[in-house]
Order: C-alpha cells, then sequence, then structure tokens
C-alpha cells in the first residue's frame, strides 16, 4: 500500500515513514515538489506518486503567528486540505485529514468526544476546524483524527524543549492550569496505519471523524516534572520545575485550559490505543538523552 504523507520534516510525517517499515510504502512529500500555499502543486504530485492514500500531516501550526497572519493559516490549514479532498476524490482514493484538540474551546470538565461541539478560539483552531469541514465536504472517503500534545524525538516539541532548557537553567516556570494528552507521535502513526490497513481491509472507514491522543491526563508542569525526573535518573539535564497559572505566561493565542481527548471510539473501531504518556515520554527522554550521551 502506497500512502502519500504530506511534508518531509514534520514529527507526525517522520514517524509514519519511521514506523510503516513493513507495512506501507510511505512517500513524504513537501515543498518545493508539494507546496500547501501553492495549490497548484498538488495535482503533479498525485499524478507522479499515485498513492492508493493520501494522510495530510502537515500545517502551519506557529499558533501565535497565526493571529497575526489568518489569511495564510485558512490557505494551509483549510484550502489546501480542501483542494487535497477534492483531488483525491477524483483519483478515487481516501483522505486522512490530521487535526487538533484547539477545535474545543477547552472550558469542558471531561476529554471531550467526537460529539462535542466545536468552538474554536484562536485563528489555527479555526483554520484546522474549516479544513476538517473542507475535507468531509470534498472526499467522502475521509477520515478526520483529531490529537493532541505530540512529542517526539523529531523537530520542535515541549519534550526537548524542556531538555534544552534545562542545560542551561537551573529552574524553569511551567504553566500548571493547562490540561491535555501528551502523545508520542509513534503512537499516533501506529494509530493512522491500524486505520489505514482497516481500510484496506474494509473497503472503509467505519466513520469519519476520531480522536487518537495519549492515554492519562496530565499539565505542562506535571510533563515537564516527568522530563526532569526521567532525565536527571540518567545522568542527563534536569531541572526544578516551578507551577505557574497561565495568566503568567501572556499569550497573542489563548490556549485551551482542557485539551483532553477520548479516544474511545478509535480503540472500539481500529483496536488501537496509544499508550500511556508517563510510559511514553519516558520511553523518549530515555532516547534522547541516551543519544545525547553517546
Amino acid at each position: 500500500m502506497k500512502i502519500l504523507v504530506t511534508g518531509t520534516s514534520g514529527q507526525l510525517a517522520l514517524s509514519l515513514a519511521e514506523r510503516a517499515k513493513g507495512k506501507a510504502n510511505i512517500v513524504l512529500v513537501g515543498r518545493p515538489d508539494l507546496d500547501l500555499e501553492d495549490l497548484a502543486t498538488f495535482a503533479p504530485v498525485l499524478k507522479s506518486v499515485a498513492p492508493d492514500m493520501v494522510i495530510n500531516a502537515a500545517a502551519h501550526t506557529g499558533v501565535d503567528q497565526q493571529e497575526d497572519e489568518p489569511q495564510r493559516a485558512f490557505r494551509i490549514n483549510a484550502e489546501a486540505p480542501a483542494e487535497l479532498a477534492r483531488l483525491t476524490r477524483l483519483a478515487g482514493i481516501p483522505i486522512i485529514q490530521v487535526s487538533t484538540d484547539y477545535v474545543f474551546d477547552g472550558k469542558a470538565a471531561q476529554p471531550y468526544s467526537e460529539t462535542d461541539m466545536p468552538n474554536p478560539q484562536t485563528v489555527y483552531g479555526r483554520s484546522k476546524l474549516a479544513g476538517e469541514e473542507a475535507v468531509r465536504a470534498g472526499n467522502p472517503d475521509h477520515l478526520v483524527v483529531r490529537t493532541a500534545w505530540v512529542v517526539s524525538r523529531h523537530g520542535r516539541n515541549f519534550v526537548k524543549t524542556m531538555l534544552r532548557l534545562s542545560a542551561t537553567r537551573d529552574r524553569l516556570q511551567v504553566v500548571a492550569d493547562q490540561f491535555g494528552n501528551p502523545t508520542e507521535a509513534r503512537d499516533l502513526a501506529d494509530g493512522l496505519l491500524a486505520a489505514a490497513a482497516s481500510w484496506r481491509k474494509q473497503g472503509g472507514f467505519p466513520q469519519g471523524l476520531y480522536h487518537l491522543a495519549g492515554q492519562g491526563r496530565a499539565n505542562w508542569f506535571e510533563l515537564a516534572t516527568h522530563v526532569f525526573t526521567v532525565s536527571a535518573s540518567l545522568g542527563g539535564p534536569s531541572a526544578l520545575a516551578e507551577p505557574v497559572g497561565s495568566e503568567q505566561w501572556p499569550a497573542k493565542a489563548a490556549r485551551p485550559a482542557n485539551s483532553q481527548l477520548s479516544s474511545d471510539a478509535f480503540a472500539r473501531d481500529f483496536s488501537y490505543r496509544a499508550g500511556e504518556w508517563r510510559e511514553r515520554v519516558g520511553g523518549l527522554v530515555t532516547e534522547l538523552v541516551g543519544s545525547s550521551n553517546r
């Protein structure tokens, strides 16, 4: 099975390429061949690669930056998925669109399910929701998968930032009133590959919208503390995390206070759950610290 994945340097794209060995032929395509800001580049790439499926793993994720450039955000996060959905429908192949917890306002007390009403509070969230809607409208053979708090050994993410900062600082203030599900990118990749395999076997997806995130709730302070504890046990960089409220870290784009996603529907339909966040983050830190010590 040949799967075209948008992006060549993102956490999910690289994790898909890593985890697909023996399961699927992943073709990573990004700039300049496929440029999400240049819709005219899409058709030639699809014709050249001739994939059995497309996973749109690329996006404009600069949450604060997008508040100043909404047109670019909607171009990349909404118009590009719309064109990919149109082209994949014409080609008779499915598309998987990766989305975000930012489509919710974060005010719920419990984890969000697929039936909860989106209410994005940022340009990023609104553009990603528009992308979801465009894919649903553009190709009936689709899957929209929302995820949250993705970390990995690739690219830039919270775990790598904490390790980098703790190498030169003894104390770090970390927000303690925003909650979510830390998700290892390889778990997300495995879930998408399970969905792709199910589609091939069943000839379709059971439903079009799912949540897939790591198991267990954490706030950023708890996540940072776990990173530092594991790193210190391995002789790696560590700092004292000090909990602070989000009001002490003002930003242009408001972060959801609750980003928790329920992944029960995905587990039911694809027999797959992402790992427990403490175990997965501990393994990631062990990998990162070990590679830096070599």
